[in-house]
């Protein structure tokens, strides 16, 4: 479990082919300062667990489902990701329960700088859209943050297909220069990809009250 507090800005050392798996290694001195073999660190919003160390990189392997269902499948070496450390039962919840399980990928659509912050507006894969609330949270890239606004995108002239008639919608977040500065949101721009974990919380009520949790 994690919080959506990104504690280091880590760098890809190497993706290895496993051929229906990876194996990646990551730089990131902070988060390996006491890790151990077996601990759960979040990879851009991706909960791994460590299968070896050494000195300030640690590895992880990479299941081809985890792969197929974020980004981690286009790093290459020298990428930038976000790196949290799971966390204890004695810290503080500084932004909102994540599991390190992402749910799909979004794209960036547009970047709107302002002076103190700037506006990202992220589309939805179908499915998503009707776990996000306006003020509610979502972790990007296993950032935590709230959701200023929300619209769906409905193309009534889109190719038939699977995802036809299904809610794609959008949302936005306003990021503050302290996340431009210490995330991989300071530089994704229009076009990117990023990782996306709604509020799990949503997904229990829906099912509760009978509702079918796609995926």
């Amino acid at each position: 479990m994690f919080t959506g507090i990104v504690e280091e800005l880590g760098e890809v050392v190497a993706i290895d082919d496993l051929g229906d798996a990876a194996r990646l290694t990551v730089r990131g001195p902070q988060v390996t300062g006491d890790v151990a073999n077996g601990d759960s660190i979040a990879v851009s919003g991706v909960c791994l667990t460590v299968s070896s160390h050494n000195g300030d990189a640690f590895s992880a392997d990479v299941m081809r489902e985890t792969l197929i269902r974020s980004s981690l499948g286009t790093l290459a070496p020298g990428a930038a990701v976000n790196l949290e450390r799971s966390v204890r039962l004695a810290d503080r919840l500084g932004g909102h329960l994540v599991q390190g399980h992402v749910d799909g990928t979004g794209t960036i659509t547009s970047r709107a700088p302002a002076e103190h912050w700037d506006v990202v507006r992220i589309a939805l894969p179908p499915g998503l859209h009707r776990y996000v609330v306006e003020k509610g949270s979502i972790a990007v890239d296993g950032i935590s943050l709230t959701i200023v606004s929300a619209g769906e995108d409905k193309d009534p002239g889109k190719d038939p297909g699977k995802d036809a008639g299904k809610d794609a919608g959008w949302f936005e977040v306003s990021l503050i220069p302290e996340t431009l500065k210490r995330t991989t949101l300071g530089t994704k721009q229009p076009g990117d990809t990023v990782n996306l974990e709604v509020d799990m919380i949503a997904k229990y009520v829906e099912k509760l009250l009978g509702g079918t949790v796609r995926p």
